[in-house]
């Protein structure tokens, strides 16, 4: 179950982060309230998970699945750059997520 609570948390942490920016610095009410109750629910999660997946572990996969989710939505919705570059280092936070899974 620790991979599974981990991986909803990473979601979520996209989520949340993606409301920090329609939050406004936290002037909007309803961006807000979702963006923090979010962040509540993603540390839960992580810290659930964490009890069956090394701290490090854990850490490194929960804010690797958000930057990688929150920068390929950047690309696809947000008119940032989709260079080459940009792809080939998203796939290596995905990468380097799945090889800390596989030699843990």
């Amino acid at each position: 179950m620790g991979w599974l609570y981990l991986c909803i948390a990473g979601v979520l942490e996209c989520l949340w982060a993606l409301g920090l920016k329609y939050s406004d610095g936290f002037t909007r009410l309803w961006p807000s309230v979702i963006s923090i109750t979010l962040i509540v629910i993603s540390l839960g999660l992580l810290s659930l998970a964490m009890r069956t997946i090394p701290v490090g572990t854990a850490y490194a996969v929960w804010s690797g699945i958000g930057a990688a989710m929150l920068a390929t939505y950047g690309i696809m919705f947000l008119d940032e750059s989709g260079s080459l570059i940009r792809i080939s280092c998203i796939l290596m936070i995905i990468a380097g997520g799945i090889g800390l899974k596989v030699f843990a």
